[in-house]
């Protein structure tokens, strides 16, 4: 089969793989009809974060069950289904309690596991023909429709950016007439920022550079923040300054809430300097949170910090240590969550209101593509040239 393996920085190839078999009466196989590129495989595309030469990569896969386990009992050969990105076992300890983003048994190294990602354990990933998937009755979303049909991109989604957003939003505890700055308008901060409306957020910004990424966030309901044209931070404090029914509502002493009530980190370790686009800061985005947050509001950190990062410019960031204003962060009293979504607490119900109209995701999906195309695409992504922002391989057919 083909599969997209990873072979040095900067460089994926289109491999032929032997088909997965399946190992135990749990496990099913599917076959792949998308797979997404996603911005957390550009950390191993960049050499940022290790991995094994040869590694099939790709954790965003949907499909048709081609095979299963004399054990799995919910799914069938046919069955449409998409994969959590994390896979997970459903019995241990923190499965049991909605934590499937630390299962503590499908790693032996880590209490967590996925598709095709370094140190996420040694699983084959998806941006391939085939995929092996274990506890099949566990871990597969079962969808309606047929491949290739108005669904398909949305029920990609499903596997990691849509749920991974909302997630975001409840760890920045948006809620409705909230507030919300989302920095970063990548395929997850663009969801934060949709799922923030859909969350009836009474304010959202997205702060990004790019003027393709900026414009999708104004065409989905928020309202774009351009970092290259002055401090964002301080932009927004003017932006909301303009909303005249805002202001003159507020009580003496009010017009201290200069900023807004959440915010989203949907950067991570590789944000750009505000001053500086061409240059990295990682703490730029965590410390426009912290200035942009009224004070008691909240900071969602979706955006992945790792460690060891051997691409990083000292030794502490390279062990993921940076400076953090803490003595701000207690002042304010502000609270913040992180971390990886759990995917399945959330796919459920996401994938009915996809289903029911009341959601599409899919809009920020900016290109499709064959696997033959993965290497070329990897390339353009990473640079953010050619509107490139979310990518999806499709499997015709025959191939699949």
């Amino acid at each position: 089969m083909k599969a997209v393996t990873y072979e040095g920085v900067r460089k994926m190839t289109v491999s032929n793989e032997s088909r997965p078999k399946i190992d135990s009466p749990t496990d099913a196989i599917l076959r792949v009809t998308t797979s997404g590129i996603c911005g957390s495989d550009l950390h191993m595309y960049d050499g940022r974060t290790p991995l094994e030469k040869g590694t099939v990569v790709g954790h965003e896969i949907m499909g048709g069950i081609e095979e299963v386990g004399e054990a799995v009992e919910s799914i069938k050969k046919g069955d449409r289904v998409v994969l959590p990105f994390n896979i997970s076992c459903g019995y241990c300890f923190n499965c049991h309690r909605g934590h499937t983003e630390a299962c503590l048994v499908m790693n032996p190294e880590e209490p967590h596991a996925a598709y095709g990602y370094a140190g996420m354990g040694p699983y084959k990933g998806g941006q391939a023909e085939f995929v092996l998937v274990p506890h099949a009755d566990f871990n597969c979303l079962k969808l309606p429709g047929k491949p290739g049909d108005e669904w398909e991109d949305d029920f990609l989604l499903l596997s990691d950016v849509f749920p991974t957003a909302y997630h975001a939003t409840e760890l920045a505890c948006v809620a409705p007439g909230k507030t919300v700055a989302v920095f970063g308008a990548g395929p997850v901060g663009l969801l934060s920022a949709y799922c923030s409306l859909l969350k009836s957020a009474s304010e959202v910004y997205v702060v990004d550079y790019i003027p393709e990424r900026l414009q999708k966030a104004e065409e989905m309901g928020a309202t774009p923040v351009d970092f290259s044209k002055g401090d964002p931070v301080e932009q927004i404090f003017k932006l909301r300054k303009k909303n005249k029914g805002m202001q003159q509502s507020l009580r003496p002493g009010e017009e201290k809430m200069k900023g807004v009530d959440c915010a989203i980190d949907a950067v991570g370790y590789q944000a750009r300097d505000d001053e500086n686009p061409d240059k990295e800061k990682p703490t730029q985005v965590l410390q426009n949170c912290l200035k942009v947050v009224n004070a008691t509001g909240s900071i969602g950190m979706i955006g992945v910090y790792i460690a060891p990062d051997p691409g990083a410019k000292n030794e502490s960031a390279k062990q993921g240590i940076f400076p953090f204003s803490l003595a701000e962060f207690f002042d304010k009293g502000i609270t913040m969550g992180s971390g990886q979504a759990p995917v399945k607490k959330y796919n459920e119900y996401l994938r009915d209101l996809i289903v029911n109209g009341k959601a599409k995701p899919s809009q920020i999906v900016s290109h499709h593509i064959r696997i033959d195309e993965a290497p070329e695409a990897y390339d353009k992504f990473d640079k953010r040239i050619e509107g490139y922002t979310k990518v999806l391989i499709q499997f015709d057919k025959k191939a699949a």
